[in-house]
């Protein structure tokens, strides 16, 4: 049986204090835990969740989805309702604030719906790429299709606008957005263009693997 001395005494003392020392510097110098990663969505009404509560929006869901998946993110919010990709190039400074680790863009379905040339949009979506990339901002592009009205020519060359924009280094590329909810009755609030709460989850949880691709090659803060 150990003594009173060996359990109490000045050595045990010292071990002790030693002990509380070696903690201390620990917790001291230990790094702190990386804060979430900055994602930027600059977008139209389908990213800022139109006709929609805001938690069931496509930004909310999108991050909901990521935190579920052990991806915490903090969104920043660039989507404006009725934008084109004219207005997301002029906003695009203000947007970003001061700073970005990630980018979703998703404009371009006002261009289509006004009937603007394809090749402006294409300017515009190309400047906003070129400004993201200078400051090492991985992008997602989500692509968009022409109205079917505006004819076969017009919307080839919308589709190619952003085809050859897909091309670019540091983007991921997905060619439509409403893939998968655009004309189904059942997805869309009755305007027949925004998608409904069970659509955006639609499209939230196709995406989630280019999300979670693009956050992965985003630089570790």
């Amino acid at each position: 049986m150990r003594s009173m001395t060996a359990r109490y005494g000045p050595r045990a003392r010292m071990r002790n204090a030693a002990g509380v020392l070696a903690w201390l510097l620990f917790t001291a110098t230990a790094a702190p835990a990386a804060a979430p990663p900055r994602l930027l969505v600059l977008g139209d009404s389908l990213a800022a969740g139109y006709g929609l509560p805001a938690s069931q929006g496509f930004e909310a869901q999108l991050a909901a989805a990521l935190a579920a998946h052990g991806t915490p993110v903090t969104i920043l919010d660039g989507a404006v309702s009725g934008d084109t990709t004219a207005g997301g190039r002029a906003r695009l400074d203000w947007a970003i604030g001061d700073g970005a680790d990630a980018a979703i863009v998703e404009l371009g379905g006002n261009d289509g719906l006004r009937g603007l040339d394809p090749r402006a949009t294409a300017a515009n979506l190309g400047a906003i790429l070129d400004a993201l990339a200078a400051r090492h901002v991985p992008v997602l592009l989500t692509g968009m299709y022409a109205p079917p009205n505006l004819g076969p020519q017009y919307a080839a060359e919308f589709r190619a606008a952003f085809a050859a924009l897909a091309r670019r280094p540091g983007v991921l590329y997905d060619p439509f957005f409403l893939d998968g909810v655009a004309a189904d009755r059942a997805l869309n609030q009755p305007d027949g263009i925004h998608p409904n709460a069970e659509g955006v989850r639609r499209i939230v949880a196709r995406l989630l693997p280019r999300v979670e691709q693009l956050l992965a090659e985003a630089p570790k803060s």
